[in-house]
């Protein structure tokens, strides 16, 4: 049997991925230091940070896939349509609006990709603190296993 004491050690390991909201980087840090702790007090402290940590690091990565997708295709629409602005001192300004690339549909699809992943982030990282107080292991979906 899970005590209480290790089933909120492993909520609060989950919970712990908000810091990021507070401090840079407070998602690797915050579950970080409460795993490395605690690993050794229970295998299911283990499982459970594993899990947080393998999930951060695999959204990380594929936070950086899309941005490097998304990234050129706005530099290179952005530097095709520079044009839009007319500016000729402040008497004369005003905006040239044509039609938008296709481009910049795709751009804003994969930034609407993007916010969709962060909320399902929110929603899988209150899912697992919520399994792991009730003593349940949880696994993230779509998680590369980096540490086993």
């Amino acid at each position: 049997m899970i005590e209480n004491h290790h089933k909120n050690i492993a909520t609060f390991i989950h919970l712990s991925t908000f810091a990021r909201f507070i401090i840079p980087f407070g998602n690797f840090i915050g579950p970080l230091i409460l795993w490395v702790a605690n690993k050794d007090k229970s295998p299911f402290i283990d499982a459970h940070g594993k899990q947080i940590i393998n999930f951060q690091i695999s959204i990380l990565l594929y936070s950086l896939i899309i941005g490097a997708i998304t990234i050129p295709f706005f530099i290179f629409n952005f530097f095709n349509g520079i044009d839009f602005i007319d500016f000729h001192g402040f008497s004369d300004f005003h905006f040239n609006i044509r039609r938008p690339s296709p481009l910049l549909y795709f751009t804003g699809a994969l930034g609407g990709l993007a916010i969709i992943a962060f909320i399902l982030e929110i929603v899988f990282i209150i899912k697992a603190s919520l399994k792991a107080r009730d003593g349940e292991l949880y696994k993230y979906p779509i998680t590369i296993n980096f540490l086993k």
